[in-house]
């Protein structure tokens, strides 16, 4: 048993914490409050919340800070192949060691926290213990009273794309609560970034945002645009050509723009933002696998390419991307239960000439194989199920020239680079 999996069964099978999804500040306030109030420590935060696009945002912020010879500390959720993933600490991550002696310390205040709480603090307390220059917090769901929303003066708060993700975490199961609950909440002492969102959604942020006292940069101040294949950065004062042949689809190239945004706003030098855009990848989004124990398996005709897309909004960002791809293409399947599968499939008909759904190693909470294959029937999809990823492959590969895309979740997608 890898010590990532380890950590996590240790977590899920201690007495005081649980891995209910339970909305409430007080616990993990007492918390911070008994172990001095670390969070207090950490100048220089940026919070990152909403839908879809949080890792990808400031992943990519990320980069051109360090690139700009300045330390980041990051907390993300969830990580893809190990749990230490979720924990960047300026010059590495955290250690499986170090992780378990936080959980120790947390454990002795007798606090009953939930899982993604229990984690915040194992953040907090090691960040709190650096000299870093910038903390970037990625919220888990919603941001009232998500753990994250722990920080009095952050220097800023990223809004991401909103969409009908988390309804289920809301008795109000209306996008207006969305909105509410990830945006009612922000600090009045901060500056606020809005990404890129429908217009409806857009209206109902100034909204939420219509009596808050913080500096505001909408997403009318840049744009995307596309001009003679190329994407560009554009607002009043620059124009950057988005050069990089990692990225694939709109949706990630407006992410990558929203962090442009953000880091010209913190003074990183143009030039420093052009150097940088080539070597950004974001692992598990749009990801093609072009080496490893998987890839050597399969026939040379055949590419497989990794997305752990689970939402509506973006599905129909890989659907608009796999429409330009004149291969044959292939789908294996898996998902939570806690997502709607039904919504997220039926953005690929005319896509996929097969679909194979499997269910998720290692995780309970995921919909079986069965489930999915007929949800995929009811929409029309050419479908089979199987135990397994290997089975699946076993299934799709042979020397026909195709894209196998494996999508809907991205506990499979780090299951699958595990493998590779």
């Amino acid at each position: 048993m890898s010590q990532s999996i380890s950590l996590y069964k240790q977590l899920a099978n201690h007495k005081l914490f649980s891995k209910t999804i339970n909305f409430d500040l007080k616990r993990i306030k007492l918390v911070l409050k008994k172990l001095g109030h670390p969070e207090r420590k950490l100048n220089n935060v940026i919070n990152f919340l909403g839908s879809s696009g949080k890792f990808t945002t400031l992943n990519s912020l990320k980069c051109f800070i360090e690139a700009n010879n300045q330390t980041t500390s990051a907390y993300i959720s969830p990580s893809l192949k190990d749990i230490k993933e979720r924990f960047w600490m300026g010059d590495r991550y955290l250690t499986h060691q170090e992780i378990r002696h936080s959980i120790r310390t947390i454990a002795k205040l007798k606090v009953p926290l939930t899982i993604f709480e229990v984690l915040t603090v194992v953040y907090i307390i090691n960040a709190s213990k650096r000299n870093t220059e910038y903390h970037l917090v990625e919220a888990g769901a919603l941001f009232a009273k998500d753990s994250t929303n722990v920080f009095d003066f952050p220097l800023a708060q990223v809004i991401v794309n909103i969409n009908k993700q988390h309804l289920n975490f809301l008795k109000k199961k209306t996008l207006d609560e969305i909105v509410y609950q990830k945006v009612g909440f922000l600090s009045n002492f901060t500056k606020i970034f809005v990404g890129k969102q429908k217009s409806n959604i857009l209206k109902k942020i100034k909204r939420n945002l219509k009596d808050n006292k913080s500096k505001i940069n909408y997403p009318n101040s840049w744009k995307l645009i596309k001009k003679n294949k190329h994407f560009f950065y554009i607002d009043k004062k620059n124009k950057i050509k988005l050069n990089t042949k990692n990225i694939h689809s709109k949706g990630l190239f407006e992410n990558l723009c929203h962090a442009i945004k953000i880091a010209l706003d913190l003074k990183i030098n143009r030039k420093v933002i052009n150097k940088t855009i080539p070597i950004i990848s974001f692992e598990g989004r749009f990801q093609y696998l072009k080496k490893g124990k998987i890839k050597k398996k399969l026939h040379k005709n055949e590419r497989i390419m990794l997305d752990g897309a689970h939402a509506e909004t973006d599905a129909k960002n890989l659907a608009n991307y796999l429409r330009n791809i004149k291969v044959p293409k292939y789908a294996v399947w898996a998902m939570m239960k806690n997502k709607e599968p039904d919504l997220f499939i039926k953005q690929f008909k005319g896509i996929f000439k097969k679909i194979i759904t499997i269910p998720i190693e290692n995780e309970k909470n995921c919909m079986s194989a069965k489930d999915l294959k007929s949800i995929a029937k009811k929409n029309q999809f050419n479908v089979n199920e199987a135990k397994n990823f290997k089975e699946a492959i076993e299934m799709i590969s042979s020397s026909e020239k195709k894209l196998i895309n494996c999508i809907g979740s991205l506990y499979n997608v780090g299951n699958i680079l595990n493998k590779n």
